[in-house]
């Protein structure tokens, strides 16, 4: 389970001086999907950026269930410590598999990988590098597609 922010595109708009401005925090939406361990999408939520990933990963991860009830256990980054793991435990029953921080020396950790990988070619469709979309539903439904893009090229 992961999540990505991608950056916001106005159209037809120059960017004021404060969009400018170095260090800004990007605004828009984040994206949490759930894969399995090939990288295949097994739900997709998309919500406000100010949301954080401990309080809404709950929601792509009950979809999942709901859809694949032979699911047994989440793996997930640190950003879905604490709050994420413990409604995971008493709403699901599962558990949750945090993996650690990368460390300095270069480690190859294979289960962390396979979400930024499906993201990674996810960013690969126009529609996704930048958020176009006016309404949350429309996002969703784009990655979905994005998605089996994807799948139909590996046939």
């Amino acid at each position: 389970m992961e999540s990505l922010i991608p950056k916001v595109q106005k159209q037809h708009q120059l960017p004021t001086s404060a969009e400018l401005m170095v260090g800004k925090k990007v605004k828009g939406r984040k994206r949490h999907i759930v894969t399995d361990v090939m990288g295949n999408l097994l739900a997709v939520v998309v919500h406000a950026a100010n949301i954080h990933d401990t309080k809404s990963g709950i929601n792509p991860a009950r979809q999942a269930l709901e859809r694949y009830p032979t699911i047994e256990k989440f793996c997930a980054d640190e950003g879905y410590r604490k709050t994420f793991e413990l409604e995971v435990a008493q709403e699901l029953g599962l558990g949750v598999d945090i993996s650690k921080r990368i460390k300095p020396e270069w480690e190859v950790l294979p289960k962390r990988w396979v979400v930024e990988r499906t993201f990674a070619w996810l960013n690969g469709f126009r529609r996704l590098s930048k958020d176009y979309e006016i309404t949350i539903s429309s996002e969703e439904t784009n990655v979905i597609i994005s998605h089996l893009a994807i799948l139909l090229r590996r046939l």
